[in-house]
């Protein structure tokens, strides 16, 4: 029976009013632990950077921070955020017991360093890295030229072994290969490229300097920008490093069903002038006039302009480039800022330069300059952001920081911490380890599989030159109608023998400390005194059926902002 018809007999009423009990204000009123924040370090002192340089804002703009977030809190925001799912409450249960001084940092290390999390750590960090490089939809149509099982492979592999940050640039653009598994001379990393190299490598040309540089040049294509420096010259200087790359199409060895597969390769490019010694490309000024373009990275460096890829691989010197931009360091910074703060140095995060100054210019250079010196290990950067005190405050604004708002434009000041929802994969995983669902899944390419299923409900795609597309997981009626009707939140909810509801009264645990159980595993804290009230209500209404009473509770706390929303 679908949620909406239980609504007059049950729902209608009661775990909506205990939704609504949730949402007063969106989180419980005197749950903030601490009457002023210690600017803690941990003995890190890039910690310490961010800390000194985060005040100095707050005192130039004489906002005042927030309180520090209550533990429980900061570390399902911590699991979300590394991890991609909510804690356990088992997990959370251990985060308590540690009465160290440096229970926070102990719990950053074990969810980065721990073996236990390796799995975890490259599953949510491959989902997030390969939504950036091929997109939501990146793979899912049969006659894509991508294999998205093939960029999830390189990506799983490389964020398992943690691998630099700029090694992981490098092959992603000058990867050659095979992009399915299971052919030979697989390249997972060959996937990146796969759709960009129509129209003359227009698309490949956008997206490595928007992802990897931090630099949105696909306006220039056709004129000068009209807000930067960037020129249209410029955009086929760095296009014409990828005239050497194509891709073709060849079937997969050993397939019965004929399954064809893809293969990206260098090759000599002869020029459009037909001269193979100076291999040049035309591009056309928007008076008509033909202009002769060839390979020279942004900041000017030049390559030899041979077409013959044994004289010069022009991906390869591009690859060579990149990683030794400054643009590089600080556009990773300010993505991974962003990812763990809600909002970037600048917004959006890939689009930086003289006309979009960055919030904190002297942070975004030392943090570049930091993560470099450490060698680009992505999990040092991440453990500097999360330890830091930003990272710690409340969400809850105060009288003294009501203008830190950047929805209305203002640039953020990080003095709380900004609400913002969960993304889909997020939910989908959370809703496995809140009813312990996780604890029976299948292999990673099942899981995968099952995921990107659910997904395809709310990815919209447009048909953008760049291939942009949009989630409907906004708080739309898509969403909506899942959260409150869907077959993964009726799943969760059942009260089917064996389901986690059912199993939970079945244990004999009376209804406070299964509902403490609820709460702990979806909003990661004990309900109040208010929603404890509203719960026993429920299970006087229901004549002490447990099961029933703590499905109600649980469809309210699934359905309420404090668990969709990252806080």
């Amino acid at each position: 029976m679908s949620r909406s018809h239980l609504y007059p007999v049950s729902f209608g009423s009661l775990a909506m009013g205990l939704a609504l009990v949730l949402g007063a204000g969106l989180f419980p009123s005197g749950l903030l632990v601490s009457e002023a924040i210690a600017a803690e370090d941990y003995g890190i002192p890039q910690v310490g950077v961010i800390n000194e340089k985060i005040r100095q804002g707050w005192s130039d703009y004489q906002v005042t921070p927030s309180q520090e977030e209550m533990d429980t809190v900061w570390a399902r925001r911590l699991f979300l955020d590394v991890l991609g799912r909510v804690p356990s409450v088992d997990e959370l249960n251990e985060f308590t017991r540690d009465r160290t001084r440096d229970k926070k940092k102990n719990l950053v290390d074990k969810l980065l360093f721990d073996d236990k999390y390796t799995e975890e750590y490259a599953r949510n960090w491959t989902t997030i890295w390969t939504n950036v490089l091929i997109g939501r939809n990146g793979g899912t149509d049969n006659n894509s030229p991508i294999s998205r099982p093939g960029m999830q492979k390189y990506l799983r592999d490389t964020f398992a072994r943690n691998t630099p940050y700029d090694k992981m640039v490098s092959d992603l653009v000058s990867a050659t290969g095979a992009n399915t598994p299971g052919m030979p001379n697989f390249n997972g990393a060959v996937n990146f490229y796969m759709d960009k190299l129509d129209e003359n490598g227009v698309q490949a040309t956008a997206k490595t300097a928007q992802i990897f540089l931090g630099l949105q040049v696909q306006c220039t294509q056709c004129h000068n920008h009209p807000f930067n420096e960037w020129k249209q010259e410029k955009f086929w200087n760095l296009n014409a490093f990828f005239r050497q790359t194509r891709t073709r199409r060849g079937e997969m060895p050993g397939a019965n069903n004929g399954m064809r597969a893809m293969t990206l390769n260098d090759v000599d490019f002869m020029g459009e002038g037909r001269n193979i010694d100076n291999a040049e490309i035309y591009y056309e000024l928007r008076n008509g006039l033909l202009k002769v373009a060839y390979p020279e990275f942004l900041d000017g460096q030049k390559i030899p302009t041979n077409g013959r890829v044994t004289q010069v691989n022009r991906r390869q010197e591009l690859a060579k480039f990149i990683i030794e931009s400054e643009n590089l360091q600080e556009a990773i910074v300010n993505r991974y800022w962003g990812h763990f703060l809600g909002y970037g140095f600048t917004k959006p995060v890939d689009d930086m330069g003289p006309h979009n100054r960055p919030t904190h210019p002297e942070l975004l250079t030392y943090l570049g300059e930091e993560v470099r010196e450490n060698s680009f290990d992505l999990k040092q950067l991440i453990r500097w952001i999360t330890l830091s005190e930003a990272y710690s405050l409340s969400s809850k604004i105060t009288n003294g920081n009501e203008l830190d708002d950047p929805t209305v434009g203002e640039p953020p000041k990080f003095s709380h911490f900004y609400l913002r929802q969960m993304q889909a994969e997020q939910l989908y995983e959370s809703l496995l380890v809140a009813t312990q669902a996780h604890k029976t899944r299948g292999s990673y390419e099942e899981q995968e599989k099952k995921k990107s299923e659910w997904m395809r409900q709310f990815v919209t795609a447009f048909g953008t030159d760049e291939g942009d597309e949009a989630t409907t997981f906004n708080g739309t009626i898509p969403q909506a109608l899942m959260m409150f009707n869907g077959d993964l939140v009726n799943d969760a909810i059942s009260i089917k023998p064996g389901s986690f509801i059912y199993s939970m009264a079945a244990e004999g645990q009376d209804g406070k400390e299964a509902i403490n159980h609820l709460y702990m595993a979806t909003v990661a804290r004990r309900p109040t005194r208010k929603e404890i009230q509203a719960a026993n209500y429920l299970i006087g209404i229901h004549k002490g059926d447990t099961a029933k009473a703590l499905q109600d509770v649980f469809w309210a706390l699934l359905n309420s902002n404090e668990f969709i929303l990252n806080h």
